[in-house]
């Protein structure tokens, strides 16, 4: 959902910037998201129907600047692929961008029944639209 709506706000403000996600796991790799996930997503104009999970790799410390994670036991994983202190300090928990420092996972919607998907996509709309003014920011320099 996190990529859906930065990937809206880029091409919505004609930004030229790649958005993706990946999972730490490969358990869902090649999966759609969630049904409830694209219906909720979809509800707010953000289509995530065509999305594929893919599994993290040690290429994407390469491909990109900054590297968010929903939860703690996602940064453990992603850091235990870091090959380096650089690598090490692209990864961001995505809601530290709204409350700095409190390292605040995402909390998990599957339990939560719709309201949960709302709540998870109200949370990272507010992190997607930091995020987006500090790409701005950059691409301004």
């Amino acid at each position: 959902m996190a990529d859906g709506l930065l990937r809206k706000k880029v091409n919505d403000a004609g930004l030229n910037v790649f958005v993706d996600s990946a999972g730490t796991s490969n358990h869902h790799k090649g999966q759609a998201p969630d049904e409830r996930m694209r219906e909720t997503a979809a509800q707010f104009g953000v289509p995530i129907d065509d999305f594929r999970a893919r599994q993290f790799e040690v290429s994407d410390f390469d491909n990109f600047d900054w590297i968010y994670v929903m939860d703690d036991r996602n940064y453990q994983n992603v850091l235990r692929l870091a090959r380096n202190k650089e690598d090490q300090e692209k990864v961001k928990m995505i809601l530290n961008e709204v409350s700095p420092g409190n390292n605040a996972p995402v909390p998990d919607p599957y339990y939560g029944g719709q309201r949960g998907f709302e709540e998870v996509f109200d949370l990272l709309d507010e992190a997607t639209d930091i995020i987006l003014n500090k790409i701005k920011e950059t691409l301004n320099g």
